[in-house]
């Protein structure tokens, strides 16, 4: 069968490419590779969805839900030490034990990412909008859970020099090259809103715990700190609205713009539109800047964004951070930095007109 020859090809893909990532994922996935039952599992999600981190943030959900202990030993976010040994046998049994459960999950769940550690490339970003234009109204579109909206809540440690933001439950820890402007203080936030098609409620448990299940258990910094900041979002949710980046977001702009500075932020969002789709919400974002001074910070990667303005000398598969302006009408594309999509680490380049 082409279907099945296509799951195994992209299990064994991704078991090659991102065994360092994630060394549990990695040897999982060349074990599912050959394994045409477990592999049936993802036959009901639609087509387009069925793609191996989906089967395994399914299986994600079920271990946070206390289901299959015997492989949550091999889980490093959830063992105090991880066992021994090949986990795929495990894995399968406990797969197919709960065959029906899992098939529910994979039916009604799409991935999703929160990434807080994206906002240590923002950061520096919003300081110099910051010192230009003062307060700031945010919108970032793409947002999930709105755990990006909580910057200022957050600190950061950029090459272990001085801590910005002291006494958050959240550090984002951060390497950088050349010399990215840190600001000595914490940019001000006059208000903050996320947009998203599919929003996830931080006070609903199930839509939380699928948000902790689509992060990489090798990954525990990572999961901790998302379960860290949806504790910080919980004790004043975030202003969500459900929605269409290209249709609702000049809208929102001009409504946000009552408090501040809008200043509109994307990372890993604008790939999931065609092409054209990029090219309409840029033009969303011009229709607004003719009528109002507006900002855009994107981390983007350009080989997977070509209806967008990011200076490139070619099919760039890394983020690249951009800032793009609007003032008195006239729209400005500076190319900044790149950096890791999880924010890891930032490398700052010269700052220029596109």
């Amino acid at each position: 069968m082409a279907e099945l020859a296509k799951l195994q090809r992209d299990f064994r893909l991704f078991g090659q490419f991102n065994g360092k990532a994630s060394p549990l994922y990695g040897r999982l996935s060349l074990s599912i590779a050959d394994d045409p039952e477990v592999m049936a599992l993802l036959h009901a999600a639609p087509e387009q969805q069925q793609i191996p981190v989906l089967l395994f943030a399914a299986m994600h959900d079920l271990l946070l839900r206390g289901e299959g202990e015997e492989l949550a030993v091999f889980y490093p976010n959830l063992a105090p030490s991880t066992a021994d040994g090949d986990p795929f046998p495990v894995f399968r049994r406990v797969a197919l034990a709960n065959d029906a459960a899992l098939r529910a999950t994979i039916a009604s769940r799409n991935t999703q990412t929160n990434e807080v550690g994206r906002c240590a490339y923002f950061l520096p970003v919003f300081g110099l909008v910051g010192d230009e234009v003062g307060a700031l109204a945010h919108l970032d579109v793409g947002a999930s859970a709105g755990l990006n909206l909580y910057w200022p809540s957050y600190s950061y440690r950029y090459n272990n020099g001085p801590t910005v933001g002291e006494g958050s439950t959240v550090e984002l820890p951060c390497s950088t090259r050349g010399a990215p402007p840190i600001p000595q203080t914490m940019p001000t936030l006059a208000h903050a809103m996320g947009l998203d098609m599919s929003p996830i409620d931080v006070r609903d448990d199930d839509a939380v715990r699928w948000l902790e299940a689509c992060v990489w258990p090798d990954q525990a910094g990572r999961f901790e700190r998302l379960v860290a900041a949806i504790a910080i979002a919980r004790r004043s949710p975030p202003d969500l609205r459900q929605g269409d980046a290209v249709a609702n977001v000049g809208a929102l702009v001009d409504e946000i713009a009552a408090f501040g500075h809008p200043t509109v932020t994307t990372s890993w969002i604008l790939n999931y539109l065609p092409v054209e789709g990029q090219r309409a919400f840029v033009a969303e974002l011009d229709k607004v800047g003719i009528r109002r001074d507006l900002s855009w910070i994107l981390a983007e990667s350009p080989a997977q964004t070509p209806g967008l303005p990011i200076p490139t000398a070619g099919d760039e598969e890394i983020t690249v951070i951009s800032l793009v302006t609007w003032r008195a009408g006239e729209r400005v594309v500076r190319r900044l930095a790149t950096a890791h999509p999880h924010g890891a680490w930032l490398n700052w380049e010269a700052v220029s007109p596109a």
